[in-house]
């Protein structure tokens, strides 16, 4: 007989101050998408990897063990975080709210640094669980789109081969991008990994001329098509057919193939983005000098600002508000370009001032070599494609219109940044995986983005950002890569700018705040358990929360 009676304790409610009801609101956890994310066209999970960095002290990591967490969620969603941590033109930046205390997070350098770490420690891609599949995949192209539409599906256990009409794999990255943004044993590096999943890459290989469309149809269970835009829009102006006027995508492709290509003494670009700013750095490497033409103002430029600012450095002059109306011709080849002043317009289809021709206001330029970087479209002749005469494969879910199993992104689809392109190739390879398995693609609903107005910016301590150093002007050459990266120290401290908007940080401020002790600690990593029947409605954790995580409902 127990010496004691057991009696069952009531639960006790805590009480409001004298005279205040208790309110019937409850805290709780609700994440939320953080704007870098929401910017980012990857959708990497740039809160949590950047939050692992930061963080790795307190879990008792080594910043070894953290800087491969964080390799290991990015490449989650994207196998080149090297690679867009030198040429991705950074949106996920734009977004930061950060930038509304002193300046956002530098997130794409510290893309560069955690690539470089996975480079130099030789990590590899994994697989996901599961057996093996037996449907074979053919995806055609080896560029941003179809190694990430292959990477994902060898990573699901599909045996891919990879069909590129180039000599090597990479497509606009290594066609297209000079060696001083891209080094390309950083490139190769970044490819050889997806290879090791057992992608079988056939290089020379264009389908559509050598290999039929219909033959791939008939031995693979599916098809992606992520050719490149490599095919440069002309200027539609007198003149331009001269040998002597090239487009931007012909001139960086002999360039980077290792072509002798003499530009001679002046070199006029027409256009304003990345491809005419990389025309244009690259013809000064070869020893001229060099004007762009861009027919809108500076702040119309979609060209990578800091690429703009690179060119301006190097003394690349660049006559803003300025369009081509004729090639000058003598003997048969180009020798200067007649141009006409702009003004701007109210705003076209694109969002943009439309220029306007400003009457009576030509003028002429001397050039040796003229190139046409105003924009490009992919080659899609001979692929038997439902495109209705387009430049553009129509897709539906990234599925070819009218063509059971032909998936197509990146740049046959539409004109886009290298990250959109590793975006699309990645949702068709799951498009792909849910067809083959006869399953609906999954499209589960992101958590509504975080404004800077639920975080409370005053609670962060400034700090400066830690920029790239960038090699001197003078040391410049052609294969040298201009940006550096950061140091470890300066990587760890620049991780911990992030403000983790959306999801707790273990700040312990709510645990700190709550006077009736309703937040009881976790292990690291589980943050906090809320015991409701202790709380009276408050609100002072949900106030007080820093990173807008607690909400009152």
């Amino acid at each position: 007989m127990p010496l004691f009676k057991q009696v069952k304790k009531p639960v006790i409610h805590a009480a409001a101050p004298s005279g205040a009801e208790i309110s019937p609101l409850r805290p709780a956890y609700v994440p939320k998408t953080p704007p870098c994310a929401g910017a980012c066209p990857c959708g990497t999970d740039i809160r949590g990897w950047l939050v692992a960095i930061a963080q790795a002290e307190a879990y008792g990591r080594t910043s070894q063990e953290a800087c491969r967490i964080a390799w290991e969620k990015i490449v989650e969603r994207n196998p080149f975080p090297a690679v867009c941590g030198r040429v991705c033109p950074h949106l996920c930046e734009d977004g930061c709210n950060r930038r509304k205390k002193d300046d956002p997070v530098a997130i794409n350098a510290l893309e560069q640094f955690v690539g470089d770490f996975g480079l130099a420690q030789g990590l590899e891609l994994a697989r996901l669980p599961g057996e093996p599949k037996t449907e074979r995949i053919a995806v055609i192209g080896a560029g941003p789109a179809g190694l990430s539409c292959a990477y994902q599906l060898a990573r699901r256990g599909y045996p891919v081969t990879v069909f590129e009409s180039f000599s090597q794999p990479g497509g606009m990255l290594r066609y297209g991008i000079p060696t001083y943004r891209l080094p390309r044993e950083v490139l190769d590096g970044e490819i050889r990994r997806i290879l090791n999943l057992g992608v079988e890459l056939r290089t020379n290989a264009v389908v559509g001329w050598n290999i039929p469309l219909e033959d791939l149809r008939r031995e693979y269970k599916a098809i992606f098509v992520g050719v490149g835009a490599h095919r440069g829009i002309r200027l539609g102006i007198p003149g331009e057919t001269a040998p002597n006027v090239l487009t931007g995508t012909e001139f960086l492709n002999r360039v980077n193939q290792g072509d002798a290509v003499d530009v001679g003494r002046k070199v006029l670009v027409i256009g304003g983005g990345d491809t005419a700013i990389d025309s244009a750095r690259v013809s000064k490497r070869l020893g001229a000098e060099v004007t762009i033409l861009y027919r809108r103002s500076r702040s119309e430029m979609p060209a990578i600002k800091p690429e703009v600012d690179g060119a301006l450095e190097e003394g690349i002059s660049i006559q803003f508000l300025a369009a081509p109306v004729e090639v000058l011709q003598s003997g048969g080849k180009a020798v200067g370009l007649r141009a006409i002043r702009m003004d701007l317009g109210p705003a076209d289809a694109s969002g943009r001032p439309r220029p306007v021709a400003r009457p009576g206001s030509e003028f002429e330029l001397q050039a040796d070599t003229i190139i046409a970087a105003i924009s490009q479209e992919p080659r899609i002749d001979g692929l038997n494609l439902m495109h209705n005469g387009s430049a553009w494969i129509p897709t539906d879910g990234a599925q070819v219109k009218d063509m059971e199993g032909v998936f197509a992104g990146g740049d046959a689809v539409e004109l886009g940044l290298v990250t959109i392109a590793i975006a699309q190739g990645r949702y068709a390879a799951e498009a792909i995986d849910a067809w083959v398995r006869g399953k609906p693609l999954e499209k589960p609903a992101a958590p509504n983005c975080i404004g800077p107005e639920r975080v409370h910016l005053e609670w962060y301590k400034a700090a400066e950002r830690h920029e790239r150093k960038q090699v001197p002007v003078s040391e410049r050459a052609a294969d040298t890569e201009i940006q550096l990266g950061l140091s470890e120290a300066e990587a760890l401290d620049e991780a911990k700018r992030c403000m983790s908007c959306g999801m707790c940080m273990d700040c312990e401020t709510c645990w700190m705040y709550c006077t009736n002790n309703c937040f009881a600690k976790l292990p690291k990593g589980e943050h906090y358990k809320i015991k409701l029947e202790l709380c009276n409605g408050c609100k002072k954790c949900a106030e007080a929360c820093p990173c807008g995580y607690i909400e009152l409902n």
